[in-house]
This record gives structure tokens, sequence and C-alpha cells, in this order.
């Protein structure tokens, strides 16, 4: 009897019928209850204004009820139990991955950023191109600056240079911002550790030397194309250097002067090694000397003055070498352990590379290294370090909770069963995935204005029209790239970063909409373009 028992076969379990789905059933029932969840997405966070996190996580929630799920799917058991939470399950497995790494580059951007790194590279740029190449030498800065640093955190930081660029010249500071805007632009949408294509590897379970390798690859192209943009724009339409800005650069730079005076006065001169004071955002850090002899932001930016004997420069900046070590090195670890897999046959000495190269590892040896060669090389202590370090990491909280609510939103869609709903409907449209892909984004962008919440969502929404399709992780690269591209699709009012550009270099809120949101567009479109026509062949 108990072998008949065993023999008899377990029932599989019914499909999910509650919810809305009791009003509509099948495929049309779920692609109904998708739509609403999008729908009420977009209301939550542009008309109700909740903050994206709440929005997404509340979002998941409804979608999941509402295609049958129940709340032991949704949120597990309190007692011990076989069951999975989906949201504990969307979460952790998205951020298990991301967090990681958007911590240690975010710290590694930081130490960068303070010790004057960004000032070093950009003034021997600057040197090397001329005064009639300064908008090249622009783009460039905010190319390679823009790897481990965040979008906004660039512009505070460089903002100052691109002052005194167009100030010299007096032509229009389109000039001059427009290629620096196009190459922070690029490398927050294109390429790791910036969290969008880091979730998007994470979602799909792409390597990150793959979405390095495309992000370059795609990436060039269209950062050329939005500096042709930038160029033709500059010269059509003059915007003056706001002087407001300029003012507070220097009431900064004196406030920061008088301050050393006086410390130098109380305690009878000044000795070596003296600190450093370093204004980020609403904070002020006291660092060890960094340097740098003149500030470096104003407003949001950062300040930094290195204190000496006589009130001089105690060190030089960072030189430029040293700058490209830095941010070089994680990039070719990562890349060699990718391609060392494909290259190599399984040995100690791939098993090595591929150590070495895996982004963990990768990037906490670019920072133990930015920690010696910016850091303590150059007279600052542990604690400065520690300091810097942990302040960094109070603005990243709120891109990895967004990140983790898209994972769960992407979970409950394939746990739901709307994920295999919306692939099939998808399918029969007849568009490549890689158009498809860009096309969500671009949608989700233009609506909500985050590039982060139009990756992750369209992210979960598109990794199941690629299930079973045997794609190479080259392939899904690209698509991961159209997402990308879509995510930065035409900024406009409803984009934070809109309204930084537009206050930060003093363009009318109509300029802007010329300059920049054009310019963000034709960086979209000429990325899209180069990956689709990639797709083809890869």
């Amino acid at each position: 009897m108990s072998s008949l028992l065993a023999a008899t076969p377990t029932p599989e379990a019914p499909p999910h019928t509650g919810g809305l789905l009791l009003l509509m059933d099948g495929t049309a029932g779920l692609l109904t209850v998708a739509a609403l969840g999008i729908v009420l997405l977009l209301v939550l966070i542009i008309k109700v204004r909740l903050q994206p996190f709440v929005a997404l996580l509340a979002v998941s929630i409804a979608v999941g009820l509402s295609a049958g799920l129940s709340v032991t799917e949704l949120f597990g058991t309190v007692q011990r139990s076989t069951s999975v939470s989906m949201i504990e399950s969307g979460m952790g497995g998205i951020l298990g991955h991301v967090a990681i790494i958007i911590g240690l580059g975010t710290m590694l951007g930081a130490i960068l950023e303070v010790s004057g790194g960004a000032e070093a590279l950009s003034a021997r740029l600057l040197n090397l191109f001329g005064e009639k190449r300064a908008p090249l030498a622009m783009g460039l800065t905010g190319l390679i600056f823009g790897i481990p640093v965040f979008f906004d955190v660039g512009i505070f930081v460089l903002a100052p240079i691109v002052y005194a660029a167009a100030k010299r010249s007096g032509k229009s500071i389109l000039l001059y911002c427009m290629p620096l805007l196009a190459g922070l632009s690029m490398t927050h949408a294109f390429l790791p550790p910036h969290p969008g294509p880091v979730a998007a590897a994470g979602l799909f379970k792409v390597d990150l030397g793959w979405v390095i390798l495309m992000g370059i690859i795609v990436g060039i192209p269209a950062v050329l194309a939005a500096w042709a943009y930038a160029a033709w724009i500059g010269k059509r339409l003059f915007v003056p250097v706001p002087q407001d800005m300029v003012e507070a650069a220097d009431e900064a730079k004196a406030a920061v002067a008088a301050e050393r005076a006086a410390r130098r006065a109380a305690v009878g001169g000044p000795t070596d090694g003296a600190t450093t004071t370093t204004t980020t955002g609403k904070s002020t850090v006291p660092t060890q000397s960094t340097g740098s002899g003149t500030g470096t932001g104003a407003g949001s930016g950062s300040v930094a003055v290195a204190e000496g004997p006589s009130g001089a420069p105690a060190e030089q900046p960072p030189s430029l070498s040293t700058v490209f070590l830095i941010i070089g090195t994680p990039l070719l670890l990562i890349l060699a352990a990718t391609f060392s897999s494909i290259a190599l046959d399984p040995s100690t000495f791939r098993s090595v590379i591929e150590f070495f190269g895996h982004p963990f590892v990768a990037l906490t040896i670019a920072l133990l290294m930015a920690y010696y060669l910016l850091g303590i090389r150059r007279g600052w202590s542990r604690k400065s370090l520690e300091t810097v370090s942990t302040a960094s990491l109070k603005p990243v909280g709120n891109i990895l909770l967004v990140v983790g609510a898209g994972g769960v939103f992407g979970a409950v869609l394939k746990g739901s069963g709307i994920a295999d709903a919306l692939a099939d409907t998808f399918n029969d449209v007849g568009l490549p995935v890689v158009v498809l892909a860009w096309l969500i984004s671009v949608v989700l962008r233009v609506a909500q204005g985050s590039a982060t919440v139009a990756i992750v969502t369209t992210a979960g929404i598109v990794v199941p029209l690629v299930e079973g399709q045997d794609l190479s992780q080259a392939h899904l690269a690209l698509i991961i790239m159209a997402i990308s591209a879509g995510s930065i699709f035409a900024s406009h009012v409803n984009d934070g970063g809109f309204w930084i550009v537009a206050k930060y270099f003093g363009i009318s809120e109509r300029d802007t909409l010329k300059s920049w949101t054009v310019l963000e567009t034709v960086l979209s479109v000429a990325g899209f373009a180069v990956a689709a026509l990639l797709s083809i062949f890869i």
C-alpha cells in the first residue's frame, strides 16, 4: 500500500486564478494586471510623488495579489517552512550581486574626488589639448572621471573647471559643459560600477566583463555623436557663465583660506601634514593634505585646500598616470577574467586570473590602491580615509533600495506568470528583443524620469523574453546596452538631472531643453543604434 502511495504522482499546482483573474482569466487577464501595475507605478511616482523604492514595493505587492499569488508566496510564513518569500528572494537575489560593487565603486570615486584627482586630470588634459580644443578636453575629463564617480558628483566637482574655461574664452558655457555632461552621462548609463548596468547585469546574469566591453564599444560612438551635437549647439546658443556660481566658488575658497589663517594664527604657525577642510554636499570632512591648493567645487560640490608651510600647498596634485592606473586597473582585471574563460583551458593560471578579475576582488584592489597612492602616501591619516569612505556611502542607500525593489518587481512578474504572458505577447509582435527593450525603457524613462527605475523595471519585463533562447553573454550584454540607452532618452522636467544641469550651469529651462534634453536623446539613439546593429552579428 505504501509503495502504491509513493508511486502516485504529485498533482501539479493549479495556475493562479485569484485577484483580478477572477474577472478576466488567461493571458488577457495577466496582461491587464501588468498594464495596470505599470500605470500605478507611474502615478505613484509622478503624481503622488511617492519615493520610488516605496512605489516599486507597493506595486509589486499589488501586482502579485492581483495576479493570484497567495500571501505565503509573497511573504513566506512566520514559522520555518519550505516556502520561500518572493519578496525576500527578489530583493536578496539582486542586492547580493549589486550592493558590494556599488559600495566599493562609490568609495573609490570619493577618494578620487577628495584627493583632487579630477582637477589634476582636467588640468592636464586642458594643457595637453590647448585652448582651441578645450571642449574636447572637458569631454575626455567627463568620460574618464565619470567611470568611478556618480553623474551628479562629477558635475559638482568639475563645474568650476567649466566656469574657468568658459570665462577665459568668453564663449558660451554650453561649448564646455555639454561635452563634459555627455562623457559623464555615457559612463553613468553604460559602464559599471554605476548602478544601472550593474543591476541589469545581475538580473540578466551576465558577467560584468561583457557589460564593460559592450559598454565601451556602444558608448564610444554614442558619446562621439553627442560631442558633435554639443559642438554644434555650443556655437549657436550663447549662455554666459553663471556669476552666482563663480561667486559661490570664490566665497568657498575665501572661507577655507580664512579658516586656515585663523587656525595658523591660533597655533602659532602651520606644521607639516596640516589638515584639509573638505566640504562634500552638506557635510564637512576633515582630512589630511589632499595636495590641491584651490577649491574644486561650489555649492554642493567639493572644496579641498591643502595646508603646508607658509600657506603653500603641501604636495602636488596626483599625477595623471596615477589616476589612470587606479581607474584602469579594475576594468582590465575584470576584462581579463571574462576572456580567460574563453581563451584558456581550465588551469591554475586561469583560476588566478578569474580570482583577481572577479568584480569584488578587482574593485577592492583598486580601492586599496587609491587608499595608498592618493591617501597614505600623500599624508592622509587612516582616520581621514575612514571618514571620507563612510561619508560617501550615505547617498547609496536610496540607490540600493530602488534596485532591490526592482528585483522584487521582476520576481513577482515571473512568479505570477505575467512574465511568460508578456514574453508570448512580445514574441508575437515580431520585433527583436533588443528593440523592445529600448522602447520599453524609453517609455518608462520619459514617463517617470529616473534612469535607475527605468532600467530595473525594464529588465524585470525583458528577462523572461530571453529565457530559453540560449543567447550568448555578448548578446545579452547588448540587450542591457539597449535598456541603458533607453533609460537616458529625453531628460526633461521630471528628471532630477535636468534641474541639476540647468541650475548649476545657469541655463534657462527653454535652453536646457534645446541643449541637454537633445544631447541625451542623441546619446540614447546613437547608443541604441550601435547595440541593435551589433546584435545582428553577435
